[in-house]
């Protein structure tokens, strides 16, 4: 996951040294990017973590001169997201699923 990945970051307590949060960015790295993943510790919200990794995963982006970076947003988080940037988008999602094998 984080090798595929065009951009990883992980949020690390510095008093534990451990990883309290992460996101990462997947793209073509010509056009386009979609922002996955983006998780903080629920003991660690409310500090900045979360708007910190999106805003790098995003400074990377812009650096590589990528126009366009979505997200699929979890319900309720809006609030998050939008003083970041992000807008929802007009029209209807939609989803590919493969369909598992089915044997007679």
């Amino acid at each position: 996951m984080i090798e595929g990945s065009f951009a990883f970051v992980v949020a690390v307590d510095p008093t534990t040294g451990k990883a309290i949060g992460m996101g990462r960015a997947i793209s073509d790295g010509t056009s386009d990017a979609w922002l996955q993943d983006i998780v903080v510790l629920e003991r660690c919200r409310g500090r900045g973590i979360g708007r910190a990794i999106v805003s790098k995963l995003l400074e990377h982006c812009m650096a590589k001169s990528l126009v366009w970076v979505g997200l699929v947003a979890e319900p309720g988080s809006r609030r998050f997201y939008e003083p970041l940037g992000f807008e929802a988008l007009a029209g209807e999602p939609m989803v590919f699923r493969r369909k598992p094998d089915v044997r007679d």
